[in-house]
């Protein structure tokens, strides 16, 4: 075989024919991807056969009373201590507990309101079919992602406070890692307190709780755990 010629400031001998060389990396910054990824989507599609979507009605009955209770807790020391201890009190001290109570109120109020807007504009929450699951990545996004049955551990229901939620582990714990840093950010309360970033609410949905759960036995067939 022939060599190729020395070149000066090289060690003489023999040498590797050459079209041996370090490997070519295709242009273009290509990488191997790690593997196949679940699809991702902005906002999960309504056109399964099965969708539960975020019921503001539900929040607002609940979260109403408890904006309510808040503002009282405030106010009601406040005007305690102005009407007991102070035996000169006025109308005007009157009119400025009612002023802060009304501040309190819309305060409280508007956290409230914004709150719900975040966890209900994000369509859907849940969507089941034949062949997988759709299910949000982010509570307070539309952000969602498909997993088929197969790809799916266990489906359990967990509650902390008042959300009672349907919590969804994948199979393969790489699932959750490639969702981005804000999804990462947003959902990591939730394997805290549940053990898995895909979760959807099951006493804030339009549909019911046993009529969720039902829907999921019924098309995951048993190709998952279900507890």
């Amino acid at each position: 075989m022939t060599q190729p010629p020395n070149v000066p400031g090289n060690p003489p001998g023999p040498r590797p024919p050459a079209w041996q060389g370090p490997p070519r990396v295709p242009p273009g910054g290509y990488q191997v991807p790690p593997g196949p990824q679940a699809p991702v989507v902005k906002r999960i599609p309504e056109d399964q056969p099965f969708v539960a979507r975020p019921s503001v009605l539900k929040r607002l009955l609940v979260f109403g009373p408890v904006a309510l209770v808040v503002v009282l807790a405030f106010t009601c020391p406040l005007a305690l201590v102005l009407t007991t201890e102070s035996p000169d009190s006025t109308s005007g001290d009157i009119v400025a507990v009612l002023a802060f109570a009304g501040c309190m109120l819309f305060v409280v109020a508007g956290a409230v309101s914004l709150q719900v807007f975040l966890i209900t504009s994000g369509g859907p929450v849940l969507a089941a079919g034949p062949a997988g699951l759709w299910i949000k990545t982010r509570p307070t996004r539309g952000q969602a992602i498909w997993l088929p049955w197969e790809s799916i551990e266990r489906i359990s229901r967990r509650r902390w406070a008042l959300e009672k939620m349907v919590v969804v582990k994948p199979r393969d714990p790489r699932t959750e890692g490639n969702l981005g840093v804000f999804t990462a950010i947003d959902s990591s309360l939730l394997k805290v307190f549940y053990g898995s970033g895909f979760t959807a609410t099951l006493n804030f949905a339009d549909r019911g709780e046993h009529e969720i759960m039902a829907a999921i036995a019924q098309y995951s067939n048993g190709r998952t755990l279900i507890v």
